[in-house]
């Protein structure tokens, strides 16, 4: 399908695309027919133009596609030094449902 390569595929959950990170940290994506045995990918195409985190570690994908086929979360690289700073940590929510009951009850 890709002539440079590719890895991280993945399988849109709602229509007949593939997307894939290329050597330069790039998602893309190709349309496919599938009909039996038979497997036809069309040219792939970025699906944008921004270039994702390269983390330089092996099996580490950087990207999954959003159940609605149409968004993708990804990690991307930061621009500046100054954002680096103010954007060197991760929060995790854990129990996020819990949380979610507690702050909106039922019903409303």
């Amino acid at each position: 399908m890709s002539s440079a390569g590719g890895s991280y595929p993945v399988w849109s959950p709602n229509a007949r695309e593939l997307f894939f990170r290329t050597g330069d940290n790039q998602i893309m994506v190709a349309n496919y027919t599938a009909n039996g045995d038979s497997f036809a990918p069309e040219k792939p195409r970025p699906w944008s133009e921004k270039r994702l985190v390269n983390f330089g570690l092996i099996g580490t994908a950087s990207y999954d596609v959003a159940p609605d086929g149409n968004h993708i979360a990804a990690l991307m690289p930061v621009e500046t030094s100054e954002s680096q700073q103010s954007q060197n940590h991760v929060i995790f929510l854990m129990n996020f449902f819990d949380e979610l009951r507690r702050k909106v009850p039922a019903g409303k």
